[in-house]
């Protein structure tokens, strides 16, 4: 069933301004996973496990009401649905099997946080993709908003992944340690694969012009930006030798 488009507006940016107001909440409670995790959150679920259930939401629901939806699909959809499966299968599907820990848990109720963020996440971009119409056509592919869009998501990528590499590759020897990353842009910030996740949100929101777009980045922001000072904070706290010159997730500002 179509819902009317400005109630699906009113959601959206009911979601959106939620995440806004939960920034300051976030800002202040470190998130109980990766080194941080422990029981008091409750019981806990290996953590490959756990990622990999609580990230197919985006990738299934997107894909769902993206190809379900009335609206004709043209090239210029295609390339946003591209682009979004790019993204998530390589997220849901390869990241998990690249991290180095074994062993690992986290808490069972992030999981499910996770889940209902990534279902309503996956929901409003499929269903505004799928069955609302904008002017998506192919002149579409010539607009600027588009062109750098699609350019701030590529960096965006780039960044992330070559950010995780480094990060995976600190731990080829089987130390389930944890050490300082150097190199890429691990030379300006503590936290460049967060960086990377922000810069590629902020390119689908401009290549899409889409306000579901925004209201991922601005969750993505709200999810990354606390846990990015906190990772800074910890990395300041354990190591004397930390590169002071380093900032947290903006080079040189932040």
């Amino acid at each position: 069933m179509l819902i009317d488009h400005s109630l699906f507006t009113q959601v959206v940016w009911i979601w959106m301004i939620s995440g806004l107001v939960l920034l300051p909440v976030l800002l202040n409670i470190t998130a109980p996973y990766g080194r941080y995790t422990n029981s008091k959150w409750g019981p806990l679920l290996d953590n490959k496990l756990g990622w990999f259930v609580m990230e197919s939401p985006t990738l299934l629901v997107f894909s769902y009401f993206f190809l379900s939806g009335s609206v004709t699909k043209n090239i210029v959809l295609w390339i946003f649905f591209g682009l979004w499966l790019f993204h998530y299968v390589y997220r849901v599907l390869i990241f998990p099997f690249r991290t180095k820990t074994g062993g690992k848990k986290m808490p069972v109720l992030i999981v499910l946080f996770a889940i209902c963020f990534n279902f309503m996440n996956g929901w409003i971009n499929g269903y505004f993709l799928g069955s609302f119409t904008m002017t998506y056509d192919i002149t579409w592919l010539y607009d600027p908003r588009f062109i750098l869009g699609v350019l701030l998501f590529f960096i965006g990528v780039y960044i992330n992944r070559r950010s995780d590499t480094i990060l995976f590759a600190l731990r080829r020897s089987g130390d389930k340690g944890y050490k300082i990353p150097y190199g890429g842009m691990y030379k300006y910030v503590s936290c460049p694969n967060y960086m990377g996740e922000m810069i590629e949100w902020g390119g689908f929101a401009l290549l899409t012009w889409s306000l579901p777009g925004l209201a991922f980045f601005v969750w993505t922001v709200v999810n990354l930006l606390p846990r990015a000072f906190s990772n800074h904070k910890w990395y300041r706290a354990t190591f004397a030798d930390y590169p002071k010159e380093r900032k947290a997730v903006v080079p040189f500002i932040l």
